[in-house]
């Protein structure tokens, strides 16, 4: 390597690592102003946090870092706050100032908790994310048709939802372990010594239920480390096409992606126990065409 070559590395190795860290940079700032907002007002904090992320582009946008803003809520009648005017659906429109972005969050948890049109979002489970996101949709907080995608999106991939947990502290069982998802569907990982007679017994599930969530029969073996569903799996995928890696079966790519295995196999127009070859393409959305 030219000492050219290396001076453009090691240029770049800092640029690369700053983008891939902003957004957990950003979690670990507010992670726990969103675990307390949580426990004041009863909003999860993953989808504060979801918010946070989406609305003030990981704290870069010209709102939070101008304006301290981090929830993009405007002016409103009756804000007798600071005010910054910013182009949005219309240009100019006046957005609420804060001096300190703690103040932004505050103000986000005070903004849903006392308007009516959110009053629903507060009767649902505290770790609904899933309903939050939809409820928040629903209720009009923005007009993007992926809003509600994007937030379960944000809270799945960087695994929000344990920060829920943590705002609970004490009302969940201590064996329980944190509910991660895949494709929108929940499970958990076994712990060493863990079966599935304990899955059952953490979240009062009936044995069958448990094999059938996870298209396990009584004879299957489970093991550390094996995704274990606690709620059904989906009956398509989230991407269209899957290309198997070395070793997969049907069964794991079924867990991979939470994907009920029957679906799989009509999708391809398999017969029950086929197995794809490593390096194929199956179908997890639609069905092959014959």
């Amino acid at each position: 390597m030219t000492m050219k070559k290396l001076l453009i590395l090691l240029f770049l190795i800092p640029t690369l690592n700053f983008a891939q860290s902003r957004r957990e940079i950003y979690i670990n700032t507010y992670k726990d102003i969103a675990i307390r907002e949580m426990k004041l007002y009863g909003i999860p904090a993953s989808i504060t946090l979801a918010q946070g992320i989406l609305e003030s582009g990981d704290g870069q946008s010209k709102l939070a870092s101008e304006a301290n803003n981090h929830f993009g809520i405007k002016c409103h009648e009756g804000w007798t706050g600071a005010k910054v005017y910013h182009n949005d659906d219309k240009k100019g429109e006046c957005f609420r100032k804060y001096k300190h972005a703690e103040e932004s969050y505050r103000d986000h948890s005070e903004f849903l908790s006392k308007r009516s049109r959110y009053a629903s979002l507060f009767e649902l489970d505290k770790t609904d994310y899933e309903g939050w996101a939809k409820g928040l949709k629903k209720a009009g907080y923005a007009t993007s048709p992926t809003y509600a995608s994007s937030l379960i999106g944000l809270i799945e991939k960087n695994n929000l939802h344990k920060y829920d947990l943590e705002a609970l502290d004490g009302e969940l069982l201590p064996e329980e372990r944190i509910l991660l998802a895949a494709n929108g569907a929940k499970y958990i990982e076994l712990g060493k010594t863990e079966r599935i007679e304990d899955v059952v017994k953490m979240y009062k599930k009936s044995v069958d239920k448990i094999l059938d969530f996870n298209d396990l029969t009584y004879e299957s073996k489970v093991a550390e480390g094996d995704r274990i569903y606690v709620k059904a799996k989906k009956c398509k995928g989230a991407n269209k096409y899957y290309k198997v890696l070395a070793g997969e079966t049907v069964h794991s790519i079924s867990q991979k992606e939470g994907v009920k295995l029957k679906y799989i196999y009509k999708r391809n127009r398999k017969a029950v126990g086929w197995q794809p070859a490593d390096g194929e393409t199956i179908q997890l959305r639609g069905k092959v065409k014959k």
